[in-house]
């Protein structure tokens, strides 16, 4: 019987060390091409392995964007976003599943409704509002609020909060406890890894927006690293060799999180996904 699934696994590491390479193998060309002068851009080999250009390149960089300034109101910006919407969109979650309310069915499918709406039609009514009517241009503010409910969130918390036996709440109701305290150190602990999951999500949605933060901050200072990153393409020129830096810069931290974070994120998706 072990022979068999010896064989088995051997297969699929055959099967699957392959397509792991492929799909690294950008990454590494990411990486490879950040440390090559902008000469060797165009060059008809593939290069392979790294060069010594990396700190021309970053030089080249910061030169243009100043890039540590809109790496740091990225790395703010997005932190706030999820520790706020992972709050908000818990509390939610916790209250379309735990709760019985006037409307709760209708509310929750007007909230699953909204995801079928286009981004696109409504960032103009939203950049009116928050750039021209509260004067909100060149702000965290503008960048952080607009975007912070987040209907999967929502759905994913309340598919998560379903899980939780309903004996273990009301044992906690019966013991006097309150309400919040029974969301925020019963069911809320019992559900990190659905939160850890979340969290990465809205962390990488944050972290990756770039069309929001464009049109609300168009003040060098304001920029965030997307922002920065998109006016190294001129009209004249392409600075390729600071692109790839900031690309290096961008997506190293959250190759990171997610090596650390990857064992809560896969229980939480499974979690998520089932009642």
């Amino acid at each position: 019987m072990k022979e068999p699934r010896r064989r088995a696994r051997i297969a699929l590491h055959a099967l699957l060390v392959p397509l792991a390479l492929i799909w690294l193998m950008p990454l590494w060309l990411m990486f490879t091409y950040s440390t090559l002068p902008e000469s060797e851009f165009f060059r008809a080999a593939v290069p392979l392995l790294p060069s010594t250009a990396f700190a021309d390149n970053w030089a080249a960089l910061q030169s243009q964007t100043r890039f540590l300034r809109p790496l740091a109101n990225s790395i703010a910006t997005s932190t706030i976003y999820t520790i706020l919407s992972v709050l908000l969109t818990s509390m939610a979650g916790y209250a379309f599943a735990r709760y019985r309310f006037f409307g709760q069915r209708a509310l929750f499918t007007i909230v699953i409704a909204t995801l079928t709406i286009p981004y696109f039609v409504v960032v103009i009514p939203q950049f009116i509002l928050v750039a021209r009517d509260l004067g909100l241009s060149n702000t965290w503010i503008a960048v952080i609020v607009p975007p912070l409910f987040n209907s999967v969130g929502v759905f994913f918390m309340r598919q998560s909060f379903l899980s939780l036996p309903e004996e273990l709440l009301d044992a906690a109701r019966i013991d006097g406890a309150g309400e919040f305290y029974i969301f925020w150190r019963i069911a809320l602990p019992l559900v990190l890894p659905a939160l850890a999951a979340l969290s990465i999500i809205l962390f990488l949605f944050s972290w990756n927006n770039f069309l929001w933060p464009l049109l609300v901050l168009n003040s060098p200072d304001a920029q965030t690293a997307p922002v920065a990153l998109g006016a190294l393409i001129g009209l004249q020129r392409v600075f390729w060799n600071a692109i790839m830096v900031a690309a290096v810069l961008m997506t190293a931290p959250m190759l990171v999180l997610f090596l650390f974070l990857q064992r809560y994120f896969i229980a939480g998706i499974t979690a998520g996904a089932i009642r």
